[in-house]
Formats: C-alpha cells, sequence, structure tokens
C-alpha cells in the first residue's frame, strides 16, 4: 500500500479556493464554471458560514497563509460581512475576484479592513457598455463595474482588471489599459478563454482566438503595450512563450499561467473539497466534503491529489513532457488538461495547438 503523502512528503495547504455562490448575478458568455444566473428576486445555495469557518480553522493547522474568494460571485454571499470578518480575525492574507456590480463603498471599505493588503480583480471585458454587456449579457452591467472599481480606488485599492480576450474585444487591449489608467487601478490581467463549460461552446463557435492570434498578441502585450504604460501587464500563457528577460529580470511585467497546484485546494459552494472550481464539471475532482471528510485526511491522503503530485512534471505528456520549463508549468493546469482528454498528465491545448502549427518555440524544447 502507499504510504499517505503526509509521510512521504510536506505538501503546506498554503490556499485554499472558495468558490462561495451558486449564482452569480451575470451571464458570462466564456465561463469556466457556468454558475446558475441569479437575477432579481433570485437565490441559489452558497457555502454555510459554520462550514466555512470549519474550513479555515483545519487549513490553518496544515499552514493555510491565503484565501480567495471567488464565485459565481462571491459578494452575494448572503454572510460576506461575517467571512471577512472570519479572515480578519484568523489574520489570513486575501485575495478577491469579482464582477465588481457590488462593490459598493461600504463593501469596498470593509474588504481593505479584512487585510490591508487585500487584493482585488475586477472583471471588465470592454472597454466601452456594449462589448462589455456583449460578453456579461446584463443590461447595464458595465456602469456597475465601473462604479464598482471607483469605489475601489476611495476605499484605497488599487484593483487589477481582468479581461477575456476574444474577437469581440480583441481590438480594444490600449482601450482597456487607458481605462485602468483612468480609473487608478494597478494592472491589467488579459486572460484566456478556456474551453471550458461556456468557453467550450464560445471556441466552437469561432468567437474565440486562433492559435496564431493568440500567440501574436502575447508578442503585443509583452514587447509593445507593455512600453506604453507604467501598469503591470499581465498575458496568461504558458511559460515557454515568454522571454527570458520578461521572465527573470528585474523589471518584469508580464505574468504567466502557472497553478499553484502543490499547495492550492478548492471549496464549492455546496461545501464540498474540490481541485478547483472545475469540480463544477467533472465530479471526479470533488475529493469530499466538508461536513463529514476532515481536511487534513482529503489533502494529505485523496488517491488522485497523489497521483499529481507523484506525476507532475515527469509524467507530463505530449509537448509538456518535452518542454524545458515543465519544471515551472507543470502543464499550465492540469484540470484544463483533463476537461480536454480525461488524461492527468495531457498536454494543456494552448501548447498543443501551438506545436500543431509550427508556433511552439524551438528553444524552450529538450530535442
Amino acid at each position: 500500500m502507499t504510504e499517505p503523502a503526509e509521510k512521504q512528503k510536506n505538501y503546506p495547504l498554503q490556499q485554499i479556493y472558495f468558490y462561495l455562490t451558486e449564482g452569480c448575478n451575470l451571464q458570462c458568455r466564456h465561463c469556466w464554471i457556468a454558475p446558475r444566473y441569479q437575477g432579481p428576486g433570485k437565490t441559489y445555495p452558497s457555502l454555510d458560514l459554520s462550514l466555512f469557518r470549519s474550513i479555515l480553522w483545519q487549513g490553518i493547522s496544515l499552514g493555510l497563509t491565503t484565501v480567495k474568494l471567488t464565485g459565481g460571485e462571491p459578494l452575494l454571499h448572503p454572510d460576506i460581512y461575517k467571512i471577512l470578518d472570519e479572515i480578519k480575525k484568523q489574520k489570513l492574507s486575501l485575495l478577491v475576484e469579482t464582477n465588481g456590480v457590488l462593490c459598493d463603498l461600504e463593501i469596498s471599505k470593509k474588504l481593505k479592513a479584512a487585510d490591508e493588503n487585500t487584493q482585488v480583480s475586477v472583471s471588465i471585458d470592454g472597454a466601452d457598455a456594449e462589448t462589455h454587456e456583449w460578453v456579461r449579457n446584463v443590461e447595464g452591467s458595465f456602469e456597475d463595474s465601473i462604479s464598482g472599481v471607483k469605489n475601489l480606488v476611495k476605499a484605497g485599492f488599487r484593483p487589477q482588471l481582468i479581461m477575456s480576450i476574444m474577437r469581440k474585444n480583441l481590438n480594444q487591449l490600449e482601450d482597456i489599459i487607458k481605462l485602468a489608467e483612468s480609473l487608478g487601478a494597478a494592472s491589467v490581467k488579459f486572460n484566456l478563454v478556456q474551453p471550458t463549460a461556456r468557453g467550450e461552446t464560445l471556441h466552437e463557435a469561432g468567437e474565440t482566438l486562433t492559435i496564431e492570434e493568440l500567440v501574436e498578441t502575447g508578442r503585443k502585450v509583452e514587447n509593445v503595450l507593455s512600453k506604453t504604460t507604467s501598469l503591470k501587464l499581465i498575458y496568461h500563457q504558458p511559460p515557454a512563450f515568454r522571454s527570458l528577460g520578461r521572465m527573470f529580470g528585474e523589471k518584469e511585467s508580464i505574468g504567466c499561467s502557472v497553478c499553484g497546484i502543490f499547495t492550492v485546494l478548492g471549496v464549492l459552494s455546496d461545501g464540498s473539497y474540490a481541485f478547483c472550481g472545475i469540480g463544477e464539471t467533472i465530479p471526479e475532482f470533488i475529493f469530499g466534503h466538508a461536513e463529514k471528510d476532515s481536511l487534513r485526511d482529503v489533502w494529505n491522503n485523496t488517491p488522485m491529489l497523489n497521483k499529481i503530485r507523484e506525476g507532475l512534471p515527469s509524467k507530463l505528456e505530449g509537448i509538456c513532457g518535452n518542454c524545458i520549463l515543465k519544471g515551472t508549468c507543470l502543464g499550465s493546469c492540469v484540470a484544463q488538461n483533463y476537461y480536454r482528454s480525461r488524461e492527468l498528465f495531457a498536454p494543456f491545448w494552448f501548447c498543443d495547438q501551438a506545436k500543431q502549427k509550427g508556433l511552439f518555440p524551438s528553444t524552450r524544447l529538450k530535442e
């Protein structure tokens, strides 16, 4: 019998991603989780407050230092103030991903009070209402999200804006950067649309970019746009496509796609422990439930988690197995790779497509 992971090697659980709500107040075309639309007069289940507290207490004994609140839309949670109080009480670092619609000045100040160094990211998918609301599928959401960013700035934040790049908004990269500058943001992150859940439908409809366009856009962000602004720009691509100067230089300003797979666990809105939000669409990535399963046991002894730990990066297949940066990248997103192929160590779709088109950098290959 294989020894429990806690006896083989210590993997501190540094972060927990809480997918707090089953519902969301927007209906984004590209969402990789696809929560149910929680419009006016509707409510859907959210994570029980007592379970949240229990998970935090158990996590701290395993090395927990940071909590990320996401969704659905995390600020829809009916006990969001109590959740923030608990995070403050336990002196944990806080990351928040929100669409900004509910970021009035009161909740913005509460977020700041929970952790002085709280990092908040707000999704803005267009530099104008028409584009943003085409993506987000709710009229008036652009103005609400912009107001939310302004309230966060008033509360002392310099938030990050996140734009998921697709055919509809590709011509607005420069405008989003200018918008971020005008609002007082600190950075802009350009996300790839993952071919998962609603994002898969968007890919099939031809609304996403080709691999040629994605690679070229990465070059534009790194070599051109980064020189036009003092903001930090992050293009969510695998490390193999980044220049060494950007990866290791003192003035590095372009982030990459690397998952903290060895130190992170997800908790879904129903209290299930999961690999991440992918558990909403892949049952195999649900590892137990907070009401009946010990977090320590789930973290240390779940067979699939241990298989991943034992297999990365050596068992990565295809182009990822042949990449000299596989020890850094770890296949970029094991959850996405499994969703696509039902193989844990399958290559990442971006790199696989780039290889097929002759676009994968030869300098990043072992042979």
